[in-house]
């Protein structure tokens, strides 16, 4: 009996020593795969330049994997980019990079495959996009000025300037807001005053009150479409005494002249400043005029002064006498008067029997000319049909006004040619006149615009 049960110890043991050695059987594990991150997302671009961007995603159970890019338009199977696996617990992270520029703009597909070793796989897909942002572009503050120059404390001064911008040239940046800043004599920093805005043209201007002595500038911060800029700086210099001011170049032409014949009347006013002798802008200039034989001067006309102290005016001519121009004063700039001028009105004479004049040719050169650089001006008078010697008059009717203004007169020679000069310092209209005499009638010429820059 004992040895039956040991029989049947032995079989048992020998059976499960059998089952131990045979093969296992596992079912195959299929691999997983994570959405794509992409970074940046999304791809901004800006001007030529390029972006690389980072494409990762994670793997299970997966012995290679696979990343495919589709381009915007494109209906193939994609590209496929570089792969580098690294562990990441117990998963594997693979990373690939690419860079993208300005043609590569829109929305591109991706496809990522995780394979497994039996040949089994695992997809996601996704998408991204490209956009092309614009470079900032590049900004200048010019003809940036603090006038008057001399101050008393609590004065009023104007500030101006012109913002650029670099658009197929420089051009005027308009609607844009520019902040006038200050620095004190004496100290560091520059500190806010005001701010403006720009017109279309990119012109700016303000009136701010002076406290002290020191320099002003302008500064533009910019925005995601253009760079800031700053301007040069323009000192102004406080003081407690009024500054000297005098009018200087006044005229009154022509002369003599008709009796109902217009008069004109220009001249400069100046401020005696920290740098010599400055054109002084926004300030009002009266023209007095002294009949012949009376001792009283009386108010005619008058101008405001532009921003280089240039003024100009006009009166009818009534009466032979004295004209003079007179400034009086503001805070801080003493009163001033210019010399005398003296203008004979005549009686007109009834026209004779005349021959018809002519004027033709007539040219404005260079187009466009620089600020306070001489416009040269040709032309040519004929009187029946054949050149004709005689004085000539030259007129100029600002950019904006309705007004012609004499200049000065020249004189055509034998064969009728005319030539001249004269410095330019506004925009506008010119033409000559010839108004006529005893031989033939008077007669103008065609009128030409010149811009004058700065």
């Amino acid at each position: 009996m004992l040895q039956r049960f040991r029989a049947a110890a032995v079989a048992l043991a020998v059976g499960a020593g059998a089952l131990a050695l045979a093969p296992t059987a596992t079912a195959a594990t299929a691999p997983s795969i994570s959405q794509v991150d992409v970074s940046p997302s999304p791809i901004v671009v800006t001007g030529d330049q390029q972006v690389t961007a980072t494409f990762t995603f994670t793997t299970k159970d997966a012995g290679k994997a696979e990343l495919k890019l589709r381009a915007p338009g494109d209906v193939g199977v994609g590209t496929p980019v570089d792969l580098t696996p690294a562990p990441h617990g117990q998963e594997t992270r693979w990373t690939g990079k690419k860079s993208f520029d300005a043609k590569n703009a829109g929305k591109w597909n991706l496809l990522a495959i995780a394979h497994s070793g039996d040949g089994s796989e695992k997809s996601t897909n996704g998408s991204f996009t490209v956009e092309v942002k614009k470079s900032a572009v590049d900004t200048k503050i010019v003809d940036f000025g603090a006038h008057p120059d001399v101050v008393a404390k609590g004065d009023r001064i104007s500030v101006s300037g012109r913002l650029l911008a670099e658009r197929d040239g420089w051009k005027g940046y308009g609607d844009q807001r520019v902040t006038i800043t200050f620095r004190e004599k004496g100290t560091d920093a520059y500190r806010h005053i005001t701010t403006v805005g720009t017109s279309r043209s990119g012109w700016f201007s303000a009136r701010v009150s002076v406290e002290a002595t020191g320099w002003w500038r302008a500064e533009f911060n910019g925005h995601a479409g253009a760079k800031g800029s700053v301007s040069d700086t323009d000192r102004v210099d406080v003081r407690h005494r009024s500054a000297d001011s005098r009018i200087v170049g006044f005229s009154a032409d022509p002369e003599p002249v008709d009796k109902g014949d217009r008069l004109n009347f220009r001249g400069a006013l100046q401020v005696d400043g920290s740098h010599g002798w400055d054109g002084l802008a926004g300030q009002r200039v009266t023209i007095l005029f002294k009949a012949h034989g009376s001792s009283r001067w009386e108010a005619v006309t008058g101008d405001r002064t532009g921003r280089d102290g240039r003024f100009w005016a006009s009166a009818t001519a009534q009466t032979s006498g004295w004209w003079r121009a007179v400034f009086s004063g503001s805070r801080g700039v003493e009163g001033s008067s210019s010399s005398s001028d003296w203008v004979r009105v005549v009686k007109p004479t009834p026209p004779p029997s005349r021959d018809k004049s002519k004027l033709v040719a007539f040219n404005a050169y260079p187009e466009p000319v620089k600020y306070g650089n001489y416009l040269r001006f040709r032309g040519v008078l004929l009187v029946d049909g054949g050149g004709y010697e005689a004085k000539v008059g030259l007129y100029f009717k600002p950019k904006g006004s309705s007004k012609w203004q004499f200049v000065k007169t020249t004189n055509s020679t034998g064969s009728g040619k005319l030539y001249t000069k004269v410095k330019a310092y506004k925009s506008g209209y010119w033409k000559f006149v010839f108004k006529g005499d005893d031989d033939a009638y008077g007669s103008q010429s065609g009128r030409d615009y010149v811009r004058v820059k700065r």
